[in-house]
């Protein structure tokens, strides 16, 4: 399966690119959104793409060009720097700022990183090899079952944190954890779950979080998307989980509270039905959009 934007219609609505503006693609991933926005905004328009994956960015390189688009900038840097990057870049005030902060289709069946459990690959779970933060098999091989068991529940929100904890603990002792089928049979065989979803999920989802830092990331993005954006501009976001959204929705109450943006959204904006079956991932997407006062 390739890439596919997630509700791509919405965030053109929202957005509303029109020749000659500007737009930042915090999170570019496959380019899907962000080649959609270039496509109005014509030759006199810009949009700067910005992906922590070095890898992406590369191959985004290589097919925008054989494809002829020429007014997308492509950078490889953590949207936690925005700030910094709007700056190096001469990227001004942009009309508009989008963060689609699910990982791609590219990530869980390209790059050899251990995203998936469907996958026998390295423990990693690194956006970026060279972001000098620990792996995931660092993390499971080498910290203690307590804060184990404080990862897999803050931040999978999994009922079974403590089992699960205390199992990678005792595996571990016998064998080092190297690759995600390893640490998915030891949580399979920890706990046996009546629900739809592998019993891997959301220890999976916990450590990429942790591992990538990523809740930190987007409460740092948020107040600097606002900052940059000009008066006018519109920041959308899609999270895919509830503590993703939660960030989301609270950042932008108080930004609206202080009188700096004004709430597009009064309820987030979901996938519709035609939509999921064509992607499934799009279930859990929620739109929230502010624009700057």
């Amino acid at each position: 399966m390739g890439h596919i934007p997630v509700l791509l219609n919405e965030v053109l609505e929202i957005l509303n690119p029109k020749p000659g503006q500007t737009f930042i693609d915090l999170t570019i991933n496959g380019g899907g959104h962000a080649k959609e926005i270039a496509g109005r905004i014509g030759d006199e328009g810009m949009v700067a793409g910005i992906d922590w994956d070095c890898g992406q960015i590369e191959d985004l390189k290589k097919k925008t060009k054989e494809e002829g688009i020429t007014n997308l900038t492509l950078i490889c840097d953590n949207y936690a720097n925005l700030k910094r990057i709007c700056a190096e870049y001469s990227l001004g005030a942009p009309d508009g700022i989008l963060a689609d902060l699910g990982f791609s289709s590219n990530q869980l069946e390209g790059v050899a990183r251990g995203f998936s459990f469907l996958k026998d690959e390295a423990l990693d779970m690194r956006y970026s090899a060279n972001s000098g933060l620990s792996s995931a098999a660092d993390v499971v091989n080498g910290f203690s079952r307590m804060d184990l068991e404080r990862i897999i529940k803050d931040y999978g929100e999994d009922r079974f944190a403590k089992r699960i904890a205390e199992a990678i603990v005792d595996s571990r002792k016998k064998k080092r954890i190297e690759t995600t089928g390893e640490l998915s049979r030891i949580i399979s065989g920890a706990v046996s779950r009546r629900e739809k979803i592998h019993p891997a999920t959301r220890v999976f989802q916990a450590l990429r979080i942790f591992v990538n830092r990523e809740l930190e990331n987007i409460k740092t993005m948020i107040p600097q998307a606002i900052e940059m954006v000009h008066s006018g501009g519109v920041i959308v976001i899609i999270s895919f989980h509830s503590l993703e959204d939660r960030i989301v929705k609270n950042a932008f109450r108080e930004a609206q509270k202080a009188g700096i943006v004004a709430i597009l959204t009064k309820k987030p904006i979901m996938a519709t039905r035609e939509e999921i079956k064509i992607n499934s991932r799009s279930r859990s997407a929620k739109l929230r959009a502010v624009k700057k006062i």
